[in-house]
């Protein structure tokens, strides 16, 4: 103790009064901070499952019990579709963050209607893409590839429809409450969570469709 003192007296006073500045200001972190790291937590999490399903489908890839493989049943070209689609919800979802960031309700709500629009136009083709596999005899229960398949896109497509749910409720929010504190930690946690998505569906793309039309 009489070493520190010794060393804080022969300080220089600018130094001495900075840090008794640093002391007087510091304390816990903002709620916002906590709650988006808290929530890339989450996200992790979720990572975690993904990489086991991943890892699943890598495996099973040929597994086809004599039925059809990736390279007979992929549209390379619907898939491309749904992958611009996501990518340009991406791209409004963080012009929604920014309008979020600038109190700027009317562009706020035109940016997640359109980033909802678009999520809704993925599933639309997602939707379309497992009818016509079942139609045609490929269901999940063909071969434990195609078990696989519908585990790990169906588990893509539920969390794009629960990101879906999230964004009309902070659109609601954000009309009747304005920007609270409390909406724009939501918002953070929304925009976080779309954005993994996104980066989830292009290893969707790439493992899943580009390496099972090659198989």
């Amino acid at each position: 103790m009489a070493d520190t003192t010794m060393a804080y007296a022969g300080s220089d006073p600018h130094q001495l009064g900075s840090m008794a500045l640093a002391a007087a200001h510091s304390g816990p972190a903002s709620k916002r901070i906590v709650t988006g790291y808290g929530f890339w937590i989450f996200i992790l999490s979720d990572m975690v499952m993904f990489s086991a399903f991943f890892a699943t489908y890598a495996v099973l890839l040929g597994q086809t019990a004599g039925g059809p493989s990736g390279r007979e049943l992929f549209d390379l070209r619907n898939v491309a579709i749904e992958t611009g689609f996501l990518l340009a919800s991406s791209f409004t979802c963080g012009l929604a963050s920014i309008a979020a960031d600038t109190r700027s309700a009317k562009w706020f709500q035109v940016a997640m209607a359109v980033t909802c629009v678009l999520g809704l136009g993925f599933l639309a083709i997602e939707g379309r893409e497992f009818a016509s596999l079942v139609a045609r005899g490929a269901g999940p229960t063909r071969s434990a590839f195609l078990s696989a398949f519908f585990t790990l896109v169906g588990c893509h497509g539920l969390h794009v429809s629960a990101g879906i749910l999230w964004l009309l409720t902070m659109m609601a929010q954000v009309f009747t409450k304005g920007f609270r504190a409390d909406i724009l930690r939501r918002i953070l946690c929304f925009a976080l969570f779309w954005h993994a998505l996104d980066i989830i569906w292009i290893a969707v793309f790439t493992v899943v469709y580009l390496l099972g039309s090659a198989a």
